[in-house]
């Protein structure tokens, strides 16, 4: 089984701290497929502002494939999305959500940038204090659900446990379901770009069905 070029993951940091327990997670999937020979990169998200989808259209019916609004992160993250081969998204949990910021960003990303993570194995990772970790997970999981991404599991819901910065290095477990997490995704990336693989199916034309005639 060999790919035909080399491939890279991207990995998301959706949390405020660079360098929190969202990293701690993200940094030992990073290790991970390193050591399954998948290149990596980090992508931070930062603490500058970050808007929400005004719902202005402009991304699709001007034919930009773009956002218009082009000072923050988005339209970076959404062509990196499409430069990858596989992702994983991490966020901390804040009121039994995901980080507002992150998927604020992640709604513009996959609106502006159609297709940007379709037939591409990804994965979702929520870190927290103590509760909501599920309720987040969820929430992550499905813009990619929506998007014909390729959902890896792990074996356990892809959570892990930290306070203080570095803490979730300690959640044995939660470092383990990391693991497992970077090896089933390096797996099915590996799988769906050997030689010979057999190509994504092509979809139906969408057809949008409203409930109010």
């Amino acid at each position: 089984m060999t790919a035909t070029r080399p491939l890279r993951a991207l990995l998301v940091n959706g949390s405020p701290h660079e360098n929190g327990n969202t990293a701690t997670a993200l940094a030992e999937i990073a290790k991970t497929l390193e050591e399954e020979g998948i290149a990596t990169e980090l992508f931070w998200i930062g603490t500058k502002p970050l808007r929400g989808c005004i719902a202005c259209g402009a991304c699709r019916a001007k034919g930009l494939g773009r956002c218009v609004f082009a000072d923050d992160a988005c339209n970076a993250l959404g062509d990196k999305f499409a430069a990858a081969d596989a992702f994983v998204v991490g966020s901390p949990v804040y009121y039994g959500q995901p980080a507002g910021q992150l998927l604020a960003l992640l709604q513009r990303a996959f609106f502006s940038h159609p297709g940007c993570v379709a037939g591409k194995p990804g994965a979702s990772v929520a870190v927290c204090r103590r509760g909501g970790s599920t309720a987040a997970f969820e929430c992550l999981n499905m813009p990619f659900q929506m998007q014909n991404c390729l959902l890896v599991c792990s074996q356990y819901w892809n959570i892990a446990f930290g306070r203080e910065p570095g803490e979730a290095a300690k959640d044995a477990e939660g470092m383990q379901t990391m693991r497992t997490l970077a090896r089933n995704l390096a797996w099915l990336a590996k799988n769906l770009n050997r030689d010979g693989a057999v190509p994504r199916p092509e979809g139906e034309p969408w057809t949008p069905t409203h409930f109010i005639r």
